[in-house]
């Protein structure tokens, strides 16, 4: 999730110019969408909802943003470009939304991604609608930063993993209650 949104958030802040966006399709088509996709079957093998949710549906997201670029866009009126990608936009900022709820339940630097990502995917959305530019590019810096705490997050499951105890912070936002532990909760 990290690479394909820093990728297209250097786009969207103007660190990297608007004809250089088709290097975001094949890393949105292959780790964005397919690799997410894959992610959040396993998590749905393991019982985790909420990580099959999230892994399945921004892979979604990446699959779709790379059809509609490569194959879509070109048969939208100029005029209705603003309009498709606002709206397109404006249904993954409720969808974070939701999610955003959710992970109120999870951790902090989880939350922290998620309430970060809906702010990026609103101002993007309004940029989109509102053709302004400067919504666009706050958007996109959003997107940078929202980059940046996926990547810590990768991190710390990565090298909680290869040490074998957490490493770098990642607080839980709740603590089960002794009948929420009895039960599995």
């Amino acid at each position: 999730f990290a690479l394909t949104t820093f990728l297209l958030s250097l786009v969207n802040a103007g660190v990297m110019d608007a004809a250089a966006e088709p290097v975001v399709l094949g890393v949105a088509l292959a780790y964005g969408g397919v690799a997410q996709m894959l992610v959040g079957m396993w998590e749905f093998r393991k019982g985790n909802v909420f990580g099959a949710t999230a892994f399945t549906s921004y892979g979604a997201f990446w699959l779709s943003f790379w059809a509609y670029v490569a194959f879509y866009a070109k048969e939208v009126p100029a005029e209705n470009h603003g309009q498709a990608a606002g709206w397109f936009l404006m249904a993954w900022a409720i969808f974070t939304t939701l999610m955003l709820i959710a992970a109120l339940r999870t951790t902090l630097v989880l939350a922290v991604l998620f309430a970060i990502l809906n702010v990026a995917l609103y101002l993007l959305s309004f940029g989109a609608l509102a053709s302004n530019p400067d919504l666009t590019k706050v958007g996109g810096i959003l997107g940078l930063a929202a980059a940046a705490v996926a990547w810590y997050l990768c991190l710390a499951g990565v090298m909680a993993s290869t040490f074998g105890r957490p490493i770098l912070p990642n607080r839980p936002l709740f603590r089960a209650s002794a009948s929420q532990a009895d039960q599995g909760g």
